[in-house]
Order: C-alpha cells, then structure tokens, then sequence
C-alpha cells in the first residue's frame, strides 16, 4: 500500500517521502519539512499517533491523515484530540484519499497564508496596496471607507489585477483584522465539491465522508470570507448562498440543523455578472445582494504610474527570498516594462520580475530580461476581417500555455502550476476543463 500511494501520489504533482514504520517516519520528520503526514494507525506494534504527536511538535501546523481498518469512534477521537486533521477507513478507493489529501492541503496554505498576512501587516503599517495612480488612489480612498461596515462587497476587475489583495486590504483595515480571512476560488473547486468545502458536511453525507467537517463558512467565525470567480457558483450553490445572505444562517450537507452565520462576505469576478444576469447563469437576486458595494480595479494598462513602484516593490521581494540586497533597474529596462501591455496585469509583472531575478547574473536587470513572450500594445493581437470567436482563441492559447509549462516540468503539476503563476488545484481545474487531465500529464 505504501509503494502504491506513493506511485498514486507523486502522479498528482506531490513530493512524497516514505517511512516503514513509526522510527523511520519521526527521523523523516526532523530531516524534511512537510506539509502532509499520512500514516496508518497500525505500525507492527506501535501506533501511528507516535508519528501524528512527532509532527505537530516539529510543527503545529502540519496536518495529519490517520488510515485505519480498526476505525472506531475511540480511535477517531484519540486521533483528532491528538491533532489529526481526519481519518480515512480502509479499504478505501484512491479518489476518496486524494479528497481527504487536497483539503488538508488546502488548509494548511490558509493557514500558512493568513500567517504570512499577519505577519506583513505588523511589518509594514497602513495600506499594503501600490497606489501612486489617480485610480488607485481612489481605489484606496474606497477602501477606507466601507472596511469598518458590514456591507457585502463585490470586487471587480481583470484577471490578475489584486482582487484578493483588495480584499485583504478591506479585511485587515476593519475591525475584524484579529479574524480570520479565508479565500475560496469558486471556479478551481469540482461542482460536486462546493457546497461541502462551503457549508460543511456531516459523516455519511456522501461517498467518502467518513467524517463531519466544517465548511469555510464556519471556519471563518466572525472574520471574513472571500469568495473569489463567484461567477463560477454551480446555480443550486448560489440559491443556497442567497439564504446565507438573507438569514444569516447555513445547514452542513446531509444535516437538519442550522448554524449561525457571522463572517463577512466579500466576492470577486472577472465577469460581467449583469451580463451572466441576463443571460440566466447567475441569479438576480444573488447579484443584487453581493453588489451591495462595488469596489473595480483598474487594469495595469489604466495605472501606469505604479508600474514601477510595483516593480521596485517585487524586486525587494525576490532579493528578500534569495537573501541578496535588491537589484536595479536599467533605463531601459523600465523603458520597456512602462511600454508593455501587460494583459496578465499586476500578476504578470510578477512574474516577469520573478523570472528577471532568477536569470539575473549581476545587480543590474537589463531589457534583454524582460524581452522573452513580450507582446506590445497594437502588436499583441490582430483580429480577422471576418470576425473571430474570442472564447475558442482564449481556450486555444490556454491550452499551449499549460502543455508547454507540463513539458517544461516533465509532467510534474505542482511545478507548472508555480510557472504558470496559478495554484495546483487551479491548473487541475483548467486541466480536467479542457480535456488534459490524463496520468501522462
């Protein structure tokens, strides 16, 4: 079973590192950090809780899945007092595991990310935003202005403008800075999935619930939760998400009672929903009760003037990460980046600054870095006189970019995620979205 799952797993873009028993797996511990411990309860004539109490004492955030075939409720509860974030009873079938396995992986990067914000807020006072622009300004001006109200908030703008930067921006400026803040992408999570990852569910609800859980909205308490491509809810999620709004109030899948429902909620779309309004693919009603306050971010392209300052901003990131002191701009190189079109906007000269600085073989950045899949305003794209079909095009240069970045990593997800600048479980989503999610990729 070890050597299956670790075929099985390293299929999914993990790293996995194996132990035999209870001693080889605490070593394994004290050489490696990890994110995911997973370890069957029965180990020859020790228990797996050994391991499960060695990782939280290296590290209280790890997460822990318990695999047993003597699944009692005493086992479940010496398990989860001891800090394991579920159990899985065996036999069990590989996509139950891989269930269990993305969320606790997604938890443990909530929890790594709302430290890290934490973190950056005390380092750096005030506004986190780049904001030399006219628009941004205003952007900011807004910000101030409904952080400390309840009000839902609607945040537009392009793909890869901040929206979530926005919305942490409203979080920490409120005064449910010392709550949580959780991010859902709407879009990256399989519509069988939502309504659990959301509302929570009990044991036996469905096929794999082996156990009660629950859901972001309750995880939130009274902080905040950020439900980004809201554009992408399933129709029945957003009729149950309206009676959230309205009551305040949400029931787990498969349950009959209620809980109460305190977190803020903020939603983010790079879609027209007014468009997807008339056009019968979002609810009317849940449209006008998320755009209570609309907050629209501009395009890169409409705020130039932060350009550089974002740029200097990311270099002083990279240099952080490597240790370096930060490196400079050459004339030209800020030439060539005030001059770009940016279509991936903010999120793109990221990674364009993150590139430059691996690449780098001075303390100066020269043009020649930033030149590689440059596209130019009026040189970008060319639309045929008899028309095109815009959503086929996108679905076409998507599909390039991410068989390339599989290429480019030998198939390994996890890397070409990280090159395409987007998460696993997104990359996974947009895989099984255009048809290229096969083992071989």
């Amino acid at each position: 079973m070890r050597e299956m799952l670790e075929v099985y797993l390293a299929r999914q873009g993990h790293r996995v590192v194996c132990a035999e028993n209870v001693a080889q797996g605490i070593d394994a511990l004290h050489e490696q950090r990890v994110d995911l411990v997973l370890t069957d309860l029965k180990l020859g004539k020790q228990s797996g809780i050994l391991v499960l109490e060695a990782a939280k004492k290296l590290d209280v955030a790890v997460e822990v899945v318990i695999m047993t075939a003597f699944s009692t409720v005493e086992t479940a509860v010496q398990a989860m007092k001891a800090g394991a974030y579920d159990y899985v009873q065996k036999p069990f079938n590989l996509d139950e595991l891989q269930l269990v396995v993305d969320r606790a992986l997604e938890r443990r990067r909530l929890v790594a990310e709302n430290a890290r914000l934490k973190t950056e807020l005390g380092e750096r006072p005030g506004s986190v935003l780049i904001a030399h622009s006219p628009a941004m300004r205003e952007v900011v001006k807004l910000i101030d202005k409904i952080a400390t109200v309840r009000a839902n908030v609607l945040i537009t703008g392009e793909s890869g403008v901040g929206k979530e930067v926005v919305a942490r921006e409203i979080h920490a400026k409120g005064p449910r800075k010392d709550q949580p803040f959780l991010a859902v992408n709407c879009g990256a999570i399989p519509e069988g999935l939502i309504e659990s990852e959301l509302f929570g569910h009990v044991k036996g609800a469905f096929t794999g619930a082996v156990g009660s859980r629950e859901g972001l909205l309750a995880a939130a308490a009274e902080g905040t939760l950020f439900l980004d491509e809201i554009g992408e809810l399933p129709k029945e999620t957003q009729v149950k998400l309206l009676r959230v709004i309205q009551e305040r109030k949400a029931r787990p899948v498969g349950s009959t009672l209620d809980f109460d429902v305190a977190a803020r909620l903020i939603a983010a779309t790079n879609r027209d929903l007014a468009t997807e309004v008339a056009e019968g693919r979002f609810r009317e009603d849940l449209y006008y009760r998320l755009n209570v306050i609309r907050v629209s971010v501009p395009a890169l392209r409409e705020r130039r003037e932060d350009i550089i300052p974002l740029t200097d901003h990311f270099l002083a990131l990279q240099a952080q990460r490597q240790g370096r002191k930060p490196w400079t701009l050459s004339s030209e190189a800020r030439a060539r980046l005030l001059e770009h079109a940016f279509p991936g906007n903010v999120r793109e000269l990221e990674n364009a600054i993150e590139r430059a600085g691996a690449l780098a073989e001075g303390d100066e950045l020269g043009p020649e870095l930033f030149a590689a899949g440059e596209k130019r305003p009026g040189q970008a794209v060319s639309i045929p006189a008899e028309g095109m079909n815009l959503e086929a095009e996108l679905e076409q240069l998507e599909r390039a970019y991410i068989v390339q970045a599989l290429e480019r990593t030998k198939g390994i997800k996890t890397a070409a995620a990280k090159l395409l600048g987007t998460s696993f479980r997104s990359l996974r989503y947009r895989l099984a979205k255009l048809g290229l999610d096969r083992d071989s990729t």
